[in-house]
């Protein structure tokens, strides 16, 4: 695993920095994105969606309720998933993220490390920690092996 370390000083900075990143996460990619309530998770979402052209960042909310937020740019189609009030497997499975999966889908998991599942099948990590009031240290982890076949049960259907 190949990991590169950020430290942003402000909102403005994270979503610049998402914007980055967006480049290193050609489709299709599983990400989780790792980090306390508060560490910046959907801030450098606004950024990777940006990156994307799949969404201005004032369109980027938190998906803590509704679970799922999708955004779909010209050359990728970005699903911010949130599993902090998923709990179990069979909770998991009705949210249909298999059929989300296709060579232009880029899934964006918080909380995804409460499932084995998404610790064996990620592309990369990224992991939040708040420094003071508005900064943030940022660890990008990109897989250096591919797992082909994965996830092959993606319709492709929306």
């Amino acid at each position: 695993m190949a990991s590169q370390r950020f430290t942003t000083h402000s909102a403005e900075e994270t979503v610049a920095l998402g914007r980055k990143l967006a480049a290193k996460l050609k489709p299709p990619k599983l990400v989780v994105l790792r980090g306390e309530l508060g560490a910046g998770k959907t801030t450098l979402v606004k950024g990777i969606a940006e990156g994307f052209q799949a969404a201005a960042q004032e369109q980027v909310t938190s998906p803590t309720f509704t679970l799922i937020h999708e955004y779909r740019g010209p050359k990728a189609d970005v699903f911010h998933v949130d599993l902090y009030r998923v709990d179990t497997e069979r909770e998991l499975e009705t949210l249909g993220l298999d059929d989300l999966w296709d060579e232009r889908s880029v899934l964006l998991i918080e909380w995804g490390e409460k499932f084995a599942r998404f610790e064996r099948e990620r592309d990369a990590e990224i992991a939040l920690e708040r420094k003071g009031e508005n900064g943030r240290r940022i660890v990008f982890t990109a897989e250096t092996r591919r797992r082909g076949g994965r996830r092959g049960k993606g319709k492709g259907k929306r």
